[in-house]
């Protein structure tokens, strides 16, 4: 664990020191958030912090290459082709944040990366193994990957609205994820080091980095170069860590998250993917494109119940460490003892967020923050 932390912190300190440089190259170069019927800030705000965290988690991984124990996570292409689809994507990314690319364009290249993270690392869905279910061809196998893929860059898209929110959720998402997959493969094998936990690590590492630039008030947000690199990287570990688990090994309730990450880590997307899920439904329902922008997000929602920013925000937070760190706690726990814990800070959550802290429901010309 010792060498998972030496990389979180190290994609943490590049993050952090490398986002004001991010925030100038937004403003040279135009990248700015205006202000839009649909949007909580109130002012035009730099978006590049993307560029920021892949120099942590790049920085952070070359670090890792060096580090004995490490040493054969580096030996394979399958590191090293994440990155490449990461840098691919935030390029991407960046070409939206500053010229505002069409959403087909989008897709293209984020279905592109996502290919070239399969073919070249062989990042790929081969088998569900729970109940023996399998991929019957390798075609089959590159669209369900490309498919797994592009889900979680848009959902991450999607909750990223407020200051702080999309940076704050991977963080601690992600935090549950690394020790899930640790006590995961150290249950099922004596080599602790592995890929999925590796790059769960540095991903933590820059958001954490980025994070203080990016709370309310915030000076930069990520981005679609930030959102999209966020999504293909979970998403590529959610997809290598069921590769090294074989069903036989796994108690029954051991399975239940051992593969959770075939359909994304859920636990860690939970709240990008039911908003995601509910935007397009709400939008098909009304006969308009699944990408339509509105303000009906559930950030925006629960700045309709009263709450500011911050304590959405902080509500959102709990929420996706009640779900993160329950799944998580399954790999320890029995199933009574998981369930449980998340009764309770179910409760707790939706206490807090349906609650008397909140303030009286406001109207969109009442907007507060800065994202």
């Amino acid at each position: 664990m010792r060498a998972y932390l030496l990389l979180l912190l190290t994609a943490a300190a590049v993050a952090w020191l490398t986002t004001p440089l991010a925030r100038r190259l937004a403003t040279a170069s135009g990248a700015i958030t205006a202000v839009r019927a649909r949007d909580v800030h109130t002012e035009p705000i730099p978006r590049m912090g993307g560029v920021a965290m892949l120099a942590g988690i790049a920085v952070a991984l070359v670090v890792g290459a060096q580090i004995p124990f490490l040493a054969p996570v580096f030996a394979g292409p399958t590191a090293w082709a994440i990155l490449g689809a990461a840098g691919a994507v935030t390029l991407l990314g960046v070409a939206d944040d500053i010229w505002d690319l069409d959403w087909l364009t989008k897709l293209v290249g984020q279905v592109l990366a996502a290919g070239l993270m399969a073919w070249w690392g062989g990042v790929q869905l081969y088998a569900l193994p729970i109940a023996g279910l399998t991929i019957p061809s390798s075609r089959q196998s590159l669209f369900a990957t490309v498919l797994v893929v592009v889900v979680a860059i848009n959902a991450v898209n999607f909750v990223d609205g407020l200051d702080g929110l999309a940076a704050g959720v991977t963080a601690i998402g992600g935090s549950a994820f690394l020790l899930y997959t640790y006590l995961l493969t150290r249950n099922i094998s004596a080599d602790y080091a592995n890929v999925a936990s590796v790059v769960i690590a540095v991903v933590v590492g820059a958001c954490l980095g980025f994070l203080p630039h990016n709370l309310n008030p915030a000076r930069i947000f990520m981005g679609d170069s930030g959102s999209m690199l966020i999504g293909l990287t979970f998403a590529a570990a959610g997809i290598v860590v069921t590769g090294q688990v074989d069903a036989t090994t796994l108690t029954a309730r051991q399975q239940v998250p051992a593969f959770l990450p075939i359909l994304l880590p859920v636990a860690v997307l939970l709240l990008p993917l039911l908003d995601m899920g509910l935007a397009v439904v709400r939008r098909m329902g009304r006969g308009k494109s699944p990408f339509h922008p509105d303000r009906q997000h559930l950030h925006h929602r629960m700045l309709q119940l009263g709450h500011t920013q911050r304590r959405a925000v902080a509500i959102m937070y709990l929420w996706t460490a009640v779900f993160a760190l329950g799944a998580t706690s399954l790999v320890a726990w029995s199933t009574t003892q998981a369930l449980v814990a998340i009764g309770i800070g179910t409760v707790v959550a939706l206490a807090l967020t349906l609650g008397p802290l909140r303030g009286r429901a406001q109207r969109p010309a009442e907007r507060e923050g800065t994202s």
